[in-house]
């Protein structure tokens, strides 16, 4: 018999859909959205820790998100900067270990010093393993990853016939974490968009309706409730999946 801790995912991976249409249905800037939907970072990292959570990505900024207007985007990068500035210090007494992943070259040099003292800080907690991934597409992290083995190639370090998937994958950003067991998307759009693509190949898909303002610590137990009723085969029958479990 699999215990309750069995059935819990050890990594959730989140994009935070719906802030510029909640905000627009309350005739507020979608700025305000954004504003709003901090709290609901606040309570899914809640729930994360008491629940005993591996890890937890939230897809915060992608690289797409540069062709929204350019207030709209200066606007992200102030919330960005107050947010570290708020809750790095809760994040680290609460035992979170922060981490910001993407190509983070292209955000102003006082947001990209604030990121490195964040996870300087958090560096050795080990509670909840918190990353926002900003400035990240899929497809960046598969080529930066693809460039690293390049360059062993090039310098000899590597032949071409030893890189595998799983060098591959080691190359990849969170290749310390275990790939997400499941992927939530709020605001009921019903696509991945360019999120952890090699690592959601596996991963279980949750998609709602509610706006990410309106997400809260009761929502993500639905969805870990969800998450909980399914059988993960990995490309086994059931009858295989069944067996092992004994």
């Amino acid at each position: 018999m699999s215990s309750h801790a069995d059935k819990l995912p050890r990594h959730i991976a989140i994009i935070m859909d719906g802030n510029g249409r909640w905000a627009r249905q309350r005739l507020l800037p979608r700025f305000a959205g954004h504003q709003s939907g901090m709290e609901s970072v606040r309570q899914v990292v809640k729930k994360c820790i008491e629940d005993g959570i591996e890890a937890l990505t939230l897809f915060a900024f992608s690289s797409e998100n540069w062709r929204r207007p350019a207030e709209e985007v200066g606007l992200l990068m102030k919330l960005f900067m107050t947010a570290l500035d708020r809750e790095v210090k809760k994040l680290h007494k609460n035992g979170v270990r922060l981490r910001v992943v993407g190509d983070l070259a292209a955000f102003p040099e006082e947001l990209q010093q604030r990121i490195v003292n964040a996870e300087a800080l958090t560096r050795d907690n080990e509670r909840l393993a918190l990353n926002i991934a900003a400035n990240y597409g899929g497809r960046w992290d598969i080529v930066q990853a693809c460039q690293q083995l390049a360059l062993r190639v090039k310098l000899g370090s590597l032949q071409v016939e030893e890189i595998n998937s799983d060098l591959l994958a080691a190359a990849l950003s969170l290749a310390d974490l275990p790939e997400p067991d499941l992927f939530i998307r709020t605001g009921g759009e019903e696509r991945i968009s360019n999120f952890l693509l090699w690592q959601l190949a596996y991963t279980e898909l949750y998609f709602t309706k509610e706006l990410w303002p309106e997400f809260n610590g009761e929502s993500l137990q639905r969805a870990v409730a969800s998450y909980s009723q399914r059988q993960r085969r990995f490309g086994r029958t059931s009858e295989q999946v069944e067996e092992a479990a004994g």
